[in-house]
């Protein structure tokens, strides 16, 4: 199945098919695809708002340097292992579609889809895999998913509308979650003001898919990367923590940092199935 056979109509919930350059399902609702590859599953007007440009270019800086590449690795590993063929993969807050390629470059018999709230990430995304379709759509107002056809569905530092992922995914499907722990980028929080990772965090995550979802295992990826002040301004630039000061002010902060200097990377994946 292309991953365009995955899709529903956001309106109706009927199935789309593509025709010419947009998808439409057969009441007629139609959605055109952008000439930069994406299409927009809207049912209405999100009031999310999603990654800028500036903070996508700033992912795909530090992403392209590797940097984040043993996150990637444990995640496409942890999906390979779990078996299966004509694996579909869904990734809900994909971003520039990092992750997605490569689980895909490793299941070559897999197709997936890419889902982003931010059109500047959606056209990154467009381009990230050609087996992959980036789709932009606000996860909170629901998936624009077929029911139970998903094989495994990923979420990245992403939201979890746990309800609809356990719509989507297929019997015996995968729900896989990264999130960072305590020590993630220790080294920056306090001389940069960046936001912390509560405590709590393992046990809240537990807590808000418990009815949906069981923790089937827990995987820790951990390690240093070394990063000169521009590839910290980077990875500052590309996340929440690029709204908390200005730029100014923290091109200031970030002359006083060493040069390089060692910043821990450090989270959890943590594999769900759905609860009984």
């Amino acid at each position: 199945m292309s991953a365009v056979g995955l899709l529903r109509c956001p309106v109706c919930e009927g199935t789309l098919l593509a025709e010419d350059a947009r998808l439409q399902c057969e009441r007629g609702h139609s959605f055109d695809i952008a000439r930069q590859g994406y299409v927009a599953l809207l049912a209405g007007r999100s009031p999310m708002v999603g990654d800028t440009v500036a903070m996508v270019d700033a992912r795909v800086r530090f992403l392209a340097a590797g940097h984040y590449d043993p996150i990637a690795a444990a995640v496409a590993d942890l999906i390979a292992r779990l078996g299966g063929h004509q694996r579909r993969i869904l990734d809900i807050g994909a971003g520039t579609g990092f992750y997605l390629s490569r689980v895909l470059d490793q299941l070559p018999d897999a197709v997936g889809i890419g889902l982003d709230v931010s059109k500047p990430a959606a056209r990154r995304l467009a381009r990230a895999h050609e087996r992959a379709a980036a789709v932009v759509a606000d996860a909170w107002q629901g998936l624009p998913v077929r029911d139970d056809s998903m094989s495994a569905v990923l979420t990245v530092f992403a939201p979890r509308n746990a309800p609809e992922i356990r719509r989507v995914l297929a019997p015996g499907g995968a729900f896989l979650v990264v999130t960072p722990t305590t020590r993630h980028l220790r080294e920056l929080i306090g001389p940069l003001g960046m936001i912390g990772v509560d405590e709590q965090k393992d046990r809240r995550l537990d807590e808000s898919l418990s009815g949906d979802f069981e923790r089937v295992e827990q995987v820790p990826v951990e390690f240093t990367m070394t990063l000169h002040r521009d590839e910290v301004a980077t990875l500052v630039g590309m996340g929440p923590s690029a709204h908390h000061v200005t730029p100014e002010r923290r091109a200031e902060l970030i002359e006083l940092l060493p040069e390089p200097m060692s910043v821990t990377a450090s989270v959890q994946l943590t594999h769900y199935r759905a609860a009984d």
